[in-house]
């Protein structure tokens, strides 16, 4: 079964998970600066993405950039997946394609543990989308512990680009920051990824 086939519910049941919601978990964090070449790109993609408002389009104009992004402020140390298959656990139905996802490793030919962000792209609406995310945070925890890399937390988000909600697994407890987190401004979100990446 695809992690598109997740409920929130039916993830939490399934995976045995407690669900605490509506406390923001990141600590005051610094906003980052993005480069030039960031700020550049998203004067030109972001409206494009709006006007056209499709979930590609907002995946496209406005994610991605920013996934580079975070890669290009830590020296290309992690990298960036978009639209992976990320087969882990067929018995689990843990399986499918992840929108984005961010490992804490260099190496970009195949996704490699310790897989740290996982970012689900959605139009509009993004609570629909938290099962989804959910469960292919469950499946980057198992996929971790299954390489002998097992971090203390899994960080997600469900975006639209330009309205961001934020994710954390730890061990088998669930946290949902109900605050959604907008862009622009983009320094806040970049702020909250690269600490989500460093942190996990």
């Amino acid at each position: 079964m695809p992690y598109s086939k997740f409920t929130l519910s039916r993830a939490i049941d399934d995976f045995q998970l407690t669900l605490v919601e509506g406390e923001r978990f990141l600590p005051e964090i610094l906003p980052v600066t993005p480069t030039p070449l960031l700020q550049d790109t998203l004067k030109e993609t972001l409206p494009w993405a709006i006007a056209v408002g499709s979930e590609k389009a907002r995946s496209e104009g406005i994610i991605n950039p920013v996934l580079l992004e975070v890669k290009r402020q830590l020296q290309g140390q992690v990298s960036v997946f978009s639209g992976e298959e990320f087969n882990v656990q067929p018995e689990a139905e843990l399986t499918g394609y992840v929108d984005f996802l961010i490992s804490r490793s260099p190496e970009q030919l195949f996704i490699r543990a310790p897989a740290i962000v996982l970012v689900e792209a959605k139009k509009e609406d993004l609570k629909p989308a938290l099962g989804q995310c959910l469960a292919e945070m469950v499946a980057a925890q198992r996929f971790n512990q299954h390489k002998q890399q097992p971090v203390p937390r899994i960080y997600g988000t469900v975006t639209s680009g330009t309205v961001w909600r934020f994710l954390q697994l730890e061990g088998q407890c669930v946290m949902i920051d109900l605050n959604d987190y907008p862009l622009p401004p983009v320094e806040q979100i970049l702020g909250f990824l690269i600490w989500m990446v460093q942190n996990g």
